[in-house]
């Protein structure tokens, strides 16, 4: 009877093989996945050895490996081509891999050491280390960039939440990295001497000099990867959400503190070793990530944190190859692989942007506030009198201090050489900083209105990257170009950048934060376009392009204000006839249809509007942000949410701002100078943190 019976116990042998069976093409299809990742790695590292400017081709390197070439084919070889190579797989799986581990924590596609400031935190702790003039060791300059690139993400983490789906995050990072930058910048342009090198650094390079760097830094690399793929089992409890993750036990905060830490680690040993490789760790696991849906083996972070590594690899090295490739190699050798990886990281971060769902909703708007007509005319005529004060400031100081009569005596002609030198230079820089701030205050008005998103502006959305990349490119071709060359180049640069931003977020909605998002991806793109004119065209360009991008007035005359005054009044004058028009846009899609207004050619005027005038701004004053940002928000806390009465205050808000950056940067540290435009992140950055935080409670 015992023979008989149905057993009850574990299944007979079969089953278990025929389970196996059934699971091992998921396992080799997973092996073979690996495999053939790297086999692409070693592929391009072997292609990568072979280009460059020395006639070294496959037969010499192959000679120099195997200690048969000519000594000076293998010193090529040995110390340069080998050391790039190295760097490139470094530098790709440290930020492939952090890439994949930041995104696990936050729970968030879209992050990585670039979009969460990351990079920009330790490019400012570098640069702040390198004007001290102190020359610190490798290991101690990547100390340095962990501790800035730490700090920026503690920001924003600490501003932006967590949560799965939502860009707050990215859009708090992408900010900061902003006015990180800006500062950063500053530096650079008053210390030229000690941060010699470091613009071009910025742009990431994996070209070495031996392999002391490499050798150094490896070991930071792998503990850290070592220590995420230790955590990999928590990691993976994150994504089933915080509540779930603490049913099983796990520490969520320290879990989530100890993948930011060892993330940033990564991040900082790939910056200290090739500069800020743009972009790399967010695309990389992106192109892992259509694997886990297939094979179950790279859902899980032990494997696909790896994997992710090993595709940031084959963008670095594969960046460098087609670069070459397409290049001529003395052209290639001044380009850096971070210019061509930013540019990929761009397209990448656009079209994620148009996919990804912004579960945090709409940026929270401001409340409805009635003023009385006698709080809307104080305010004007306190705003008038305060930009009355910082014209007459703006004339007088400087590094030569002036009088009224000296300014009464140069208008009628009579003053003397110096004084007359002095106001040739100086009222046209005023004039355009006052001008300047009106124009992007009132593109800024226009375009929150239009897209009913208090987080837009020209600048925040690339429109004015789009015109500086113009108006630079017109620049350091044509350096003879007059006032309305530049105007034109930067009107068709901002309005081309305008019709793709605007085009591929209204079919998301223009509430949405995606809107924003997208600007960010595009201001990036334009900036990576413009290094790359910077160091094709002329080296000497790069304190010129600073210069421009930075914001400032230095070198203008007169004949540069007039096509922004011409097309400030035009702005102006509109703005104020279609004012109507403009607070019915800004309510909802329904009540201007109800009301017999063609809601899309409304909304299409007032965007050529903005674009116009953002476009004249740059051309005049180089790029200046978050004025289109803080002024229209400070207009409506002042006079409530009427454009009649927005309009105006906007306008003399976005000229006092302006005018007033543009001189605490001429006076503060003179005869040194820092761009209006500098100041104006400095101030705009925390205020569009604010926002966020504000939208988020």
């Amino acid at each position: 009877m015992a023979v008989t019976a149905t057993p009850s116990g574990p299944p007979p042998p079969a089953a278990p093989r025929e389970a196996g069976i059934r699971q091992d093409p998921a396992r080799k299809g997973a092996a073979a996945v690996a495999a053939a990742l790297l086999l692409l790695v070693a592929g391009l590292a072997l292609v990568d050895i072979t280009q460059g400017t020395a006639a070294a081709g496959a037969p010499e390197v192959w000679k120099a490996l195997t200690g048969r070439a000519d000594p000076s084919d293998a010193s090529v070889v040995i110390a340069s081509r080998l050391p790039r190579a190295t760097a490139g797989l470094l530098v790709g799986t440290v930020l492939g891999a952090a890439g994949a581990a930041l995104q696990a924590v936050s729970r968030n596609v879209l992050s990585s050491p670039d979009t969460l400031a990351v990079n920009a935190g330790s490019y400012l702790a570098l640069g702040l280390a390198a004007v001290t003039g102190v020359s610190l060791p490798l290991l101690a300059s990547s100390g340095i960039a962990f501790a800035g690139g730490l700090a920026a993400a503690a920001v924003v983490l600490g501003l932006s939440g967590l949560g799965a789906g939502t860009v707050r995050l990215v859009l708090a990072g992408s900010a900061l990295t902003l006015g990180l930058t800006a500062v950063t910048q500053a530096l650079l342009l008053l210390h030229p001497e000690e941060t010699h090198g470091l613009y071009q650094w910025k742009q990431g390079s994996i070209a070495q000099h031996g392999f002391d760097g490499v050798l150094q830094l490896a070991p930071i690399g792998l503990f850290a990867l070592l220590g995420l793929l230790l955590a990999a089992r928590r990691v993976d409890a994150l994504a089933l959400g915080d509540d779930a993750a603490r049913g099983l036990g796990v520490p969520v905060r320290a879990t989530r503190v100890t993948g930011v830490v060892l993330a940033t680690l990564l991040s900082a040993a790939a910056v200290t070793l090739a500069g800020p490789i743009g972009f790399v760790g967010l695309c990389a696991p992106a192109l892992v990530r259509p694997l886990a849906r297939r094979y179950r083996a790279f859902a899980r972070a032990r494997a696909r944190i790896p994997a992710a590594g090993l595709a940031g690899a084959a963008l670095v090295l594969g960046s460098d190859v087609l670069l070459r490739a397409l290049v001529p190699a003395d052209v290639a050798v001044a380009v850096p692989t971070g210019v061509v990886t930013s540019l990929v990281g761009a397209v990448f971060l656009i079209v994620m942007a148009t996919r990804v769902r912004d579960t945090a909703g709409a940026a929270a708007q401001d409340r409805l506030r009635l003023r009385s007509r006698t709080v809307f005319l104080t305010t004007v005529a306190v705003l008038v009198a305060v930009l009355v004060a910082v014209a007459v400031a703006a004339v007088l100081l400087g590094d030569a201090k002036l009088l009224l009569g000296d300014v009464f005596n140069w208008v009628q002609g009579r003053a003397g050489r110096t004084v007359s030198f002095v106001l040739d230079t100086r009222v046209p820089r005023a004039l355009c900083a006052l001008l300047t701030g009106a124009a992007l205050a009132l593109a800024g008005t226009l375009v929150q209105a239009v897209t009913r998103n208090p987080l837009a502006e020209p600048y925040v959305l690339g429109v004015s990257g789009g015109a500086a990349l113009g108006a630079v490119a017109l620049v350091t071709t044509v350096p003879l170009a007059g006032s309305w060359s530049v105007a034109g180049a930067a009107f068709a640069g901002a309005a081309l950048t305008a019709v793709l931003v605007f085009g591929l977020a209204a079919r998301g909605g223009f509430r949405q934060n995606r809107l924003v998002l997208v600007g960010f991806g595009f201001a990036t793109g334009t900036a990576a376009l413009i290094s790359l004119l910077v160091i094709l065209t002329d080296p000497f360009n790069a304190i010129k392009a600073l210069t421009w991008l930075s914001g400032s007035t230095y070198g203008r005359t007169l004949a540069d204000a007039v096509p922004l005054a011409a097309v400030l009044a035009v702005g102006v004058a509109v703005a104020v006839a279609r004012r109507r028009e403009l607070d019915l846009v800004s309510l909802d899609e329904d009540t201007p249809r109800l009301l017999g207004l063609n809601l899309g050619r409304a909304r299409l005027g007032f965007l050529v509007l903005s674009v116009v005038l953002s476009a004249s701004a740059v051309a005049a004053a180089g790029a200046i942000g978050f004025v289109g940002l803080v002024a229209p928000h400070a207009a409506r806390a002042l006079v409530g949410r009427q454009h009649h009465r927005v309009i105006p205050v906007a306008v003399l808000l976005g000229a006092v701002l302006v005018g007033s950056a543009d001189l605490l940067g001429r006076t503060v540290i003179a005869p040194a100078q820092l761009g209006a435009g500098l100041v104006t992140a400095v101030i705009g950055t925390p205020y569009f943190l604010h926002l966020l935080a504000r939208s988020r409670r």
